[in-house]
């Protein structure tokens, strides 16, 4: 029986090829669709999983309330991990991580003995044995036990073992930093590689904290924040409640004590500070409020996986949808089968045994079809979402999985047709009345607005999207980012830099060079730091005003176009100018400055004249509003950046780069532009813009291909009309208008459905950005006649073929 089930199924798939190709090719594309957002969901929820007892690890979040706004950090004293262990024994182990690039994280330039020409690493991160020990690294060679426990010792991953030390076992070797033999790390450990999946990939060389003091009193200031901690809590711990524990503890006998003594007041901020356990599986899609120094750039969002897994439902939905229209609409076709079976004595059970087998049958043949897609295009997925993705053809769940979701899709999608198809009564069927499907609109019709609500918001959404980006990269950030080249690492070379800044400022095409810690775009391996700010004399009176605190030198405000609005540049001739500073308008403004110029300002470092005001601009992306930011003379050899005439760029590349090799010739020059990072700074949400426009389209066209099949089925079931309607003189446009207003018409109804609920989406979505546009009309405008004329130019094909047919053909006797 199921041969014969089987051998129907497949002459009605062949027999309508048309009709075919639209149902399993919107199924494929659809499946594809979903099969790509499956694999980056999979992805995305599965990081930090690897670690023992992942279930018992967090990562400990500062937040608290200042103006409405919620702040929140993972930034922590370097006393802080200990004293809460020692504290609260529900704690079983704490330990701690320090990626901050002050203190030498992050870029370095790398040598052994038997590889003396040093290599940059970006990955570089100081890292105690509590943490070591906590998280449990997979060690490959060395006792995890004592791998950091000792001064000046490091662990490194295996490929970067394996790059330094070929196959060797580097136990006991040394490595050195920035060409200072003077201070060997000795290797103790070497771990897997971190996997892609986890938060702390990227980090490859991991020095120890044992013995470390960056400055006196370091390890045992309350005031000083640097330290990223984490807990391990005993099995059966009530989470939230030590959160309310430490939060307590920390705030009445460490911070308040700490202020109090350094002579600060006690701001009213700290009536809302708390500690927040964070799940360290929870980390890559649950922080993406958290802004702090301490944080990496490469970060997931929980929301933007709702998001596509919402835009895989509806994508699998509209193609559904597209079944069981083009099912029901060819249901005149099928009427006599169905009438003849019943008549020679099928049952209704067998029929629609049928109908649900021919549905699993296009289902198979859809998913198949649509996991052959997904592997096409899983490259293009990737460069998309920046992601390295692969296809689990290996894996021994895929066929299960394909299997049940083509049994399961097929069943779901064919249900309805096959209960509606084995329905008809054969009197009926063989009396003649076969155009049942067509005058039983009211669930077609339904979908159909359903299909096109949908594809309204997503058009909507992709305008939006599309115009904030344009937005925020067009807008005025307040330093000009055109032709400036930024050499990187420029640290390793000490005190040569200045030498090199000299040099390369002579060349030709050099309009000015300037050399900082810090730049107004986020920089790989460079972390944001964080100070507090008073006015002088009021750091008792006043709460402190938070800002960030950058060393420059006198080329930096010419050379990246920052435009003083008050008062001068610095002038490293006066010996006043190493006490001076010179802020940003919203850092004036925090400190209630009205008259700035002259006034002393004072953070925990030192005390300092204002000398000048520049005009606000964007450093962070801009989601959030600018911060405040002093700016104080200095020599950080952080980071050079060079202003160029763009007349020959490549030729003025070279030039530096020849001077560049002049300095450090076994160390090859890394460079980018501002404008380059300064895109790279909305690389997230430019990705997510592309992705979300490339599913809506799919969307779109799926939607399409199901209207097209219904489209050329109405106009099948109407051809005996059209052909009496052109005896009778009706013209080719009234016959095309007449076919087309229906679906106008519901295309119509669904432009008045999708308006408010793409409306509040997109408001929702552009919260996130303090600089954002403005929702206008005329968007929706564009949506509805984009979606209009999709929906006239799908049917339009069928109608106008319908109308040119020669009459005689349609009311020619069967």
């Amino acid at each position: 029986m199921i041969k014969n089930y089987l051998k129907i199924a497949w002459r009605n798939l062949t027999k309508h090829r048309l009709y075919s190709a639209i149902k399993i090719g919107g199924f494929a594309f659809s499946i594809a669709a979903c099969m790509l957002i499956t694999l980056y969901t999979i992805h995305e929820t599965s990081y930090d999983q690897s670690y023992p007892d992942a279930d018992r690890l967090y990562r400990v979040v500062g937040q608290f309330t200042d103006n409405g706004n919620v702040i929140k950090g993972i930034s922590f004293e370097g006393p802080f991990a200990e004293a809460m262990k020692a504290d609260f024994p529900e704690i079983e182990q704490a330990g701690r991580l320090l990626p901050n690039p002050l203190f030498g994280a992050g870029s370095n330039q790398v040598a052994t003995d038997s590889h003396p020409e040093s290599a940059h690493e970006d990955g570089v991160i100081y890292m105690d044995q509590q943490l070591l020990d906590l998280l449990q690294l997979p060690m490959v060679y060395g006792d995890r036990q004592y791998a950091l426990s000792q001064p000046n010792t490091v662990v490194l991953t295996a490929s970067k073992a394996n790059k330094y030390f070929a196959d060797s076992n580097p136990i006991d070797k040394v490595i050195y930093l920035n060409n200072d033999k003077s201070k060997p790390y000795v290797v103790k450990g070497i771990i897997q590689d971190i996997p892609t999946n986890s938060h702390l990939y990227g980090y490859d060389i991991f020095l120890t904290l044992s013995g470390i003091h960056f400055y006196d009193g370091e390890q045992t200031n309350w005031l000083a924040s640097n330290y990223v901690t984490y807990f391990k809590v005993k099995p059966g711990t009530d989470v939230r409640q030590l959160e309310k524990k430490t939060t307590k503890n920390y705030v009445e006998h460490y911070l308040i004590p700490a202020l109090k003594a350094s002579g600060h007041q006690i701001p009213k901020s700290i009536e809302t500070a708390g500690l927040l356990l964070q799940p360290v599986p929870g980390i890559h899609l649950h922080s993406y409020d958290i802004r702090d120094y301490n944080e990496g750039s490469a970060k997931g969002d929980i929301r933007f996986v709702w998001l596509f897994g919402g835009i895989a439902v509806f994508i699998l939905l509209i193609a559904c949808i597209n079944f069981i229209n083009l099912s029901t609409a060819k249901s005149a076709n099928r009427a006599k089968e169905v009438g003849l079976r019943k008549v020679v004595g099928s049952y209704r059970s067998s029929l629609t045994t049928q109908f649900l087998i021919e549905s699993v049958l296009y289902s198979i043949l859809s998913i198949i079809l649509g996991a052959l897609l997904a592997w096409l295009f899983l490259p293009l997925f990737n460069q998309l979402a920046d992601k390295r993705l692969t296809f689990p053809w290996t894996s021994p769940w895929l066929l299960p999985i394909i299997l049940l979701s083509a049994l399961g899709i097929g069943l779901l999608a064919g249900l309805y047709p096959a209960l509606y198809l084995s329905g008809f009564r054969p009197i009926h069927v063989l009396k003649g009345q076969l155009s049942r499907g067509s005058r039983n609109p009211i669930l077609r019709n339904g979908l159909v607005v359903f299909q096109f609500t949908t594809s309204i918001i997503l058009i909507v959404g992709t305008l939006i999207i599309n115009q904030q980006m344009r937005f925020i990269l067009n807008r005025k950030i307040g330093f000009d980012k055109d032709q400036v080249m930024l050499i990187q690492a420029t640290h390793t070379l000490g005190k040569q830099v200045t030498t090199l800044k000299d040099e390369i400022r002579n060349l030709p095409d050099v309009l000015d060079v300037t050399v900082s810690d810090y730049l107004p775009v986020q920089m790989d391996g460079v972390k944001r730091n964080g100070n507090s700010f008073w006015r002088e004399g009021r750091v008792n009176a006043d709460p402190s005003v938070g800002g960030q605190f950058w060393q420059i030198d006198e080329n930096y405000l010419p050379t990246l176009g920052i435009h003083l609005v008050e008062g001068r540049n610095f002038n490293r001739e006066l010996a006043t100018d190493r006490e001076a500073a010179i802020i940003n308008q919203s850092l004036a403004k925090s400190l209630q400055l009205t008259n700035p110029i002259g006034a002393q300002i004072t953070n925990s470092r030192q005390k300092m004249t204002i000398v000048g005001v520049v005009e606000d601009f964007n450093f962070e992306p801009m989601r959030d509003e600018v911060g405040g930011v002093c700016l104080v003379l200095g020599n950080s050899p952080s980071i050079m950046a060079v202003k160029i005439n763009g007349g020959n760029l490549s030729a003025s590349i070279a030039a530096i780069t020849a001077k560049w090799e002049e300095f450090a010739p076994e160390q090859p020059i890394r460079f980018t532009f501002l404008d380059e990072s300064f895109a790279t700074m909305y690389g997230d949400v430019q990705r997510i813009g592309m992705i979300f426009t490339c599913f809506a389209t799919l969307a779109i066209l799926i939607a399409c291909l199901g209207l097209f099949g219904l489209a050329a089925f109405i106009t099948e079931q109407r051809t005996k009309e059209i052909g009496i309607r052109k005896v009778l003189g009706a013209t080719v446009t009234g016959i095309v208008g007449l076919l087309s207003r229906d679906f106008v018409r519901l295309v119509a109804i669904a432009i008045v459905i999708a308006t408010p609920i793409a409306w509040w989406a997109m408001n929702q979505w552009l919260e996130d950005f303090a600089y954002r546009i403005d929702i206008q009309w005329w968007i929706f405008a564009v949506a509805g006649l984009a979606a209009v004329m999709i929906a006239l130019l799908t049917v339009s094909w069928q109608a106008i073929r319908a109308a040119v047919a020669n009459p005689v053909e349609s009311l020619r006797d069967e």
